[in-house]
């Protein structure tokens, strides 16, 4: 027997054991009006092109037929073809109004508000993607209480908590030696009694910051020192948790003072340490409530504005705490400042101008560590990059790298020098079409924005954190954040890079929290090499790597401790 033969009768016997299951579901549903109806549409009789074999069909196949006047048929067992029921289409009562006078709810937001009013929006920013920007109310205007009937905060809305819990838990994920620190240490306390007063971006990041300190012993109240950078969902999980937090994304000039001075002046309880990032809250309390200097330790600070504010104090004999300047130890320069801007300088300009890098031509201000980072970022995009520095060192490392150095109009300038009116009017002015102003440097006023607010000028909102200022002729330019930091005012920064820094503050409150009183005088301190190290050794577990361990001879040649410290506190690593 052939094998088209076998495949025939196989086909056959299959086909009637599928007509013989289909005939007896009918026969059972015959009672069913539905099935009676479905039953009885007269098959259209076609004709089929013969074929020795039947292949069996499990259900019924649909199809167009051309000879159904476009309808569609069924595909029986037998091989005829029979009209689907016809379909009556529903139309409701409304399908033919017009979609532009369906009634919508939409929240628009009038451009003539100020600027610092409109930047309270947050669709365009990641950092905050929880706000409700319907909810025009300030913060400081509404009464809210946590879950347990404490209302010692002021946040954008408590009802985030749950997302800003979320976005905690993350970071823990990736800041793997402060929680080493939290587990090693938590049981020790050497932070029980330290009243610790902050003034930092209120991140996740910051957050397992503020969690670790508790868990050491610490109380802590909380503002942040950028009006932009504030996560509100995690300020609102801060807050749930029992923490005092002043801080909202979008405060005016007002609200960011109001909020530091919340944190600082409360009946029954005065800080006896300060941790800060730009020098705010120092010169807050300098200014305001100088006598509490009496029982305050010490300050720690991070950023390069802040560290610049106190070595002017110490020099002008003003400082009367020590200070421990974090923002120049090794971990913080070259981690948080190089390897972070590195990457974050790409998310925020991707973010908020969806801008090409290839063939872009960018002048970077400034070649320190924040400003090698952008160039290198930036170089590797395929940019055009330019340098402008003040510092001969910098500049013949800047050569080295295979740098230009030019100051002409240009179509992106990225700032990142910590100073003053480094962009002027002047230069804006001589800026082309669509030029990009941004700022990686902690203070606004690395871009002379004053300048720019005259009447012969206009401002136009296009995104969060995205303004175009235009002048006379048409011209305009694109300013980032309102020239403030664009990488935590409009994206995001590494969680792993800022668990070193973060990890740094906290050893940093430590040791002076707990040195004895003749340690440290009223002046500013680098953060003892050996911490410097330990924090680094902290994070190499997470990349599975292992230190090389001296000889007792080889220590000895070398007249160092086999633990080290390896390096002088004088060191700074190598630049890249």
């Amino acid at each position: 027997m052939s094998v088209q033969t076998v495949a025939a009768k196989m086909a056959e016997v299959e086909l009637k054991d599928v007509v013989g299951k289909a005939e007896k579901k009918s026969e059972s549903n015959s009672t069913s009006p539905a099935a009676a109806a479905a039953v009885t549409v007269e098959p259209s009789p076609v004709t089929t092109a013969p074929n020795p074999v039947k292949m069996p069909q499990a259900s019924a196949m649909k199809r167009p037929d051309p000879q159904l006047n476009g309808g569609e048929a069924f595909v029986n067992y037998d091989g005829t073809v029979a009209e689907a029921p016809r379909m009556k289409k529903i139309q409701f009562a409304d399908q033919k109004q017009e979609f532009n006078k369906r009634p919508t709810k939409i929240s628009r937001r009038s451009l003539s508000r100020s600027i610092s009013q409109s930047s309270t929006d947050s669709y365009g920013s990641a950092a905050s993607y929880t706000d409700s920007s319907d909810d025009e109310t300030s913060p400081r205007d509404k009464q809210q209480k946590n879950s347990k009937g404490n209302a010692d905060f002021c946040i954008k809305n408590i009802k985030q908590a749950d997302f800003g819990r979320r976005e905690i838990e993350i970071a823990e994920q990736e800041m793997p030696a402060l929680m080493a620190l939290r587990k090693r240490a938590q049981g020790e306390k050497p932070l029980a009694g330290a009243k610790i007063v902050g003034c930092t971006h209120i991140t996740a990041q910051t957050a397992v910051l503020m969690e670790t300190l508790s868990a050491l012993g610490a109380q802590c109240r909380w503002a942040a020192c950028n009006i932009y950078s504030t996560q509100n969902e995690v300020a609102a999980a801060l807050a749930e948790g029992g923490f005092s937090v002043f801080a909202w994304k979008g405060e005016s000039e007002d609200d960011f003072w109001w909020c530091i001075d919340r944190c600082v002046n409360v009946e029954g309880w005065q800080p006896n340490m300060i941790l800060d990032d730009g020098g705010d809250l120092t010169h807050w309390i300098y200014k305001k409530y100088p006598s509490m200097f009496k029982k305050i330790k010490g300050i720690v600070e991070e950023s390069v504005t802040g560290v610049h504010r106190l070595y002017q104090l110490s020099k002008a004999g003003k400082l009367c705490v020590p200070a421990m300047n974090v923002n120049d130890s090794v971990t913080k320069q070259k981690f948080d400042n190089l390897y972070c801007c590195r990457e974050s300088i790409l998310d925020g300009l991707k973010r908020t101008t969806d801008v090409m890098f290839g063939g872009k031509q960018v002048v970077v201000c400034g070649y320190g560590e924040v400003g090698k980072g952008c160039c290198a970022a930036l170089k590797a995009m395929g940019s055009i990059v330019y340098v402008t520095e003040i510092d001969p060192i910098c500049a013949l490392q800047a050569c080295f790298q295979g740098f230009s150095f030019a100051f002409i109009s240009l179509l992106l300038y990225v700032v990142s020098v910590g100073n003053k009116n480094v962009v002027v009017r002047e230069y804006m002015d001589r800026m082309k079409n669509g030029c990009i102003v941004c700022n990686m440097g902690h203070s606004n006023t690395e871009i002379d924005v004053a300048s720019l607010r005259t009447p012969e000028l206009t401002w136009e909102r296009v995104r969060s954190q995205v303004d175009h200022v235009i002048w006379p002729d048409g011209k305009r330019i694109v300013l980032l954040a309102e020239g403030r930091l664009l990488n935590l005012s409009c994206s995001t920064v590494p969680t792993f890079v800022l668990s070193i820094t973060a990890t740094t503050q906290a050893l940093a409150l430590i040791e002076l929290y707990n040195a004895p009183e003749a340690r440290y005088k009223q002046d500013v301190y680098l953060l003892p090499k050996k911490m410097d190290e330990y924090v680094a050794s902290l994070h190499l577990p997470t990349f599975d790597a292992h230190l090389t361990e001296l000889s007792d001879e080889q220590a000895k040649y070398l007249g160092l401790n086999k633990n080290g410290p390896f390096k002088p506190n004088y060191y700074r690593s190598a630049a890249a």
